[in-house]
């Protein structure tokens, strides 16, 4: 397994590797959903590239860039064990060198939602996915569904920009009771960690009724938040959302397919989590 720091080494590299190639872009601190990723991508592909990278653009002031986690030793473990032919692990100054000013504005996609409450966050996720598709010049690029409202920006950004790869899905792992797994979970205290799995149940109501024949998308959110404030531990909940799949715009009604997305706070530990209704 090659593991590479620049950008000239990267890109050599990746032309002369087996195609199909394809690139599982991440921040580190890997778990399960992240190797679900991998193996996917090892299957489907013939050679495999991992890119580690905590990429200060899509962190606010006030977020926890600094405290984020990081093993990179027990993440290239993990990556060798899995197959991985290539992983590129660039510092900061490699990604945005000095004078650095050309950025990726995503559209009203990026508006709602996470870019509501987090202002600048997927002008920092579309240019350095942008970066690493030009990097890397992957055939396919693997996401989780987790982080809902990034799938459908990069799926945007990659036909809007044409840059080339099949932009491939998977599904949201999960833990027994039902949190998605999340670097950010480590984060939580063992009572927190027990009230966590608040979020899924939530969003699996909503999904309850609307089997049940509910379309009212404002009925979905209002059962959905009474479960969440039905938890003495979340202490904020920034948005329940029942919207478009491919706008998420906000809707009244679902008579088809909806994402239910909820971003909620336990302790200092900001959640989010989401269910498509087919």
């Amino acid at each position: 397994m090659l593991t590479l720091t620049t950008t000239h080494q990267t890109t050599h590299a990746c032309r002369q590797s087996p195609r199909p190639l394809g690139l599982v872009p991440t921040m580190g601190a890997l778990h399960e959903g992240h190797l679900a990723l991998v193996r996917r991508a090892r299957r489907e592909n013939a050679a495999l590239a991992v890119s580690i990278f905590v990429n200060p653009a899509q962190f606010g002031p006030q977020e926890d860039l600094a405290q984020y986690p990081r093993d990179l030793e027990r993440d290239l473990d993990l990556l060798r064990a899995e197959g991985v032919d290539l992983v590129f692990v660039p510092a900061p100054e490699e990604v945005y060198p000095p004078g650095f000013d050309t950025w990726v504005e995503p559209g009203e996609l990026a508006t709602r939602l996470e870019g509501a409450v987090r202002p600048g966050h997927f002008r920092g996720v579309a240019t350095v996915v942008a970066k690493l598709f030009n990097i890397i010049s992957p055939d396919r690029a693997y996401f989780g569904q987790k982080d809902g409202q990034q799938v459908a920006v990069i799926r945007r950004l990659t036909a809007d920009l044409n840059l080339g790869p099949e932009v491939v899905v998977a599904p949201t792992v999960r833990d027994a009771d039902g949190l998605a797994l999340s670097s950010r979970n480590a984060y939580l205290t063992a009572a927190q960690r027990a009230a966590a799995p608040v979020i899924y149940r939530a969003l699996r109501r909503a999904e309850e009724l609307r089997r049940a024949g509910v379309q009212d998308a404002g009925q979905l959110r209002q059962a959905a938040r009474a479960l969440l404030e039905g938890e003495p531990l979340i202490e904020a909940i920034d948005y329940v959302s029942v919207a478009d799949t491919d706008t998420l715009e906000e809707l009244d009604d679902v008579p088809g397919r909806a994402m239910v997305s909820v971003a909620a706070r336990i302790g200092r530990v900001r959640l989010i989590d989401n269910v498509m209704l087919e």
